[in-house]
Parts: C-alpha cells; structure tokens; sequence
C-alpha cells in the first residue's frame, strides 16, 4: 500500500474517533472542533510517510498537539480582550460581550478593524504578541516615549470606537417605574 493509500485508510477509519476526542475537548464547540480534527489531519497528510500501522494513537497525540495551539489561542484572544479593556477596568467599568455579538469578542474585532494600520499595529503587537514597550519600540522603529504614546493614543481611539459601538441603553423602562412610583 502507498502512503496515499495508508493515509485514506487511516482517514476513513479514524476521523470519527478524533473528532470525538477533540469534541470532548472542546465542550463540543462545533466550529472550533472541525478546525482541530482538519489540523490533524493536515498534520497526518504532510508526515504519511511517518504514519504507524496503529495510527489511532498516534492521531490523539496530534490531536493533543492541535488542541494545544487551538487552547493557546484562544488564550492569546481572551487576553486581548482583557489588556484592550485593561485601562476602563480601572474606573471601575468592564468590558463585557455585546448580548447581539456574532461570537464573543467579535465586536472588539470590528472596532480594532475600524482604527488606521499604525493603530491596529501597534495594540496587536502589545496585546498579541505581547511585547513590552521597548519590544514595540524596537518593532516599529522608534524611541520607547514615542512608542508609549502611540500605544497610548491607539488604546483612546480604541475606546472611542467602542464607544461609538455600544448600543444606547434603554431607559424607558426605569423612567415609566419611576413615574409610577
């Protein structure tokens, strides 16, 4: 048998049984299962050649790989997150998920998307990266001051467009309450 041959074997015979490995996992998040089970088996494709004629083993190892990097970045997102929304934290205002958000953060997305490159550069270097100050100075190619200042002024314009995002809240409600009571 070819390696083609041994890989479509092993395809067939096994992806049900890593997909539901990774399922587990992943608490059944359906998107996210499917990219580590095609991770998997991208990985397999490329290392045929290395496939042992018991792969369900050696498939779980990958997949304990894939998951790896998928839980990392999901990790690198949720801290993204949280360090975009770090300064509002301190006047005792979180960041939360809009209820009408396509998937959690996504809205922080489109506001990142909406910022000029240089702002959008330099909040993914701090945030996904995760350089230091003088990191992002050496990055961009500038002094540490100008860099502070450049992240510090992404970080507002961020906000603002957060801001501008946020769906104004509902106050008839507490207004009709209070004139009842």
């Amino acid at each position: 048998m070819s390696n083609d041959e041994i890989f479509a074997a092993a395809y067939r015979e096994h992806y049900w049984a890593v997909s539901r490995y990774v399922a587990r996992r992943l608490d059944g998040r359906i998107s996210e299962v499917e990219e580590v089970v095609a991770e998997v088996f991208t990985v397999a494709w490329r290392r045929r050649a290395d496939l042992p004629g018991s792969p369900l083993p050696w498939l779980y190892g990958v997949a304990r790989n894939c998951l790896g990097n998928a839980v990392r970045g999901h990790g690198r997102r949720r801290r993204l997150v949280d360090r975009l929304g770090n300064d509002q934290s301190a006047h005792g205002r979180h960041i939360v998920d809009s209820p009408d958000a396509e998937s959690p953060g996504a809205w922080v997305h489109e506001a990142l998307g909406r910022l000029s490159g240089t702002d959008q550069e330099v909040l993914r270097l701090t945030a996904w990266e995760e350089l230091d100050i003088d990191e992002v100075a050496v990055a961009l190619g500038c002094g540490r001051r100008a860099a502070a200042m450049r992240l510090h002024r992404a970080r507002r314009r961020l906000r603002a467009e957060i801001e501008r995002m946020r769906p104004p809240l509902k106050t008839g409600a507490a207004t009709k309450e209070h004139d009842h009571g």
